[in-house]
């Protein structure tokens, strides 16, 4: 099997994590070896000591890119669920996979006020009442894809659902053939 990078972007609480667990757990049942690099995770390793600045989020996601290249190039099936805000650095990301696997990013277009009403970590409540600061969607930016390979909006949607968009997806791109 050869492997690809599906790149799961999104806001915070958009549902990134949730959906790239289901679509990780569908694409090992099928025989894939699949890594999941989740934000949060890699920021407690990889990236640890880097803040919010768009400096620091910028070499996140560049650390990100690298790894998921390294891995995808040994014949794994890379799963990455991480904000990053930034076009420009999924751009990199992107330029660092694809000479070696396929790349596919895959913008989880939940809108802010859905985001803002599962506040799963009670960050937007946070960020709204000025306690955070740098917070992407309230008072930093979050630029949307301007051409992802797949668009979902987790808004009324099951995860598995949603997954289930992923995955269809992913077949009709033949990259899980």
């Amino acid at each position: 099997m050869s492997g690809f990078v599906v790149w799961f972007t999104g806001l915070s609480g958009a549902g990134k994590t949730t959906v790239a667990n289901i679509v990780e757990a569908e694409l090992e049942q099928r025989g894939f070896v699949v890594d999941h690099l989740d934000g949060d995770i890699v920021r407690t390793h990889l990236s640890k000591g880097l803040g919010f600045s768009k400096e620091d989020r910028d070499a996140n996601i560049h650390r990100i890119g690298w790894v998921a290249s390294r891995v995808a190039r040994a014949g794994a099936a890379v799963i990455v669920s991480a904000i990053s805000p930034y076009e420009e650095a999924r751009r990199h990301a992107r330029t660092l996979v694809e000479p070696h696997a396929p790349f596919i990013e895959v913008y989880v277009a939940t809108p802010l006020e859905e985001c803002a009403r599962r506040d799963p970590k009670g960050l937007y409540a946070a960020a709204f009442a000025g306690e955070i600061s740098d917070f992407t969607g309230v008072s930093a930016p979050y630029e949307s894809p301007s051409s992802p390979e797949i668009t979902i909006d987790t808004t009324g949607v099951s995860p598995s659902e949603s997954a289930r968009v992923v995955l269809e997806a992913l077949e009709r791109m033949a990259v899980t053939a």
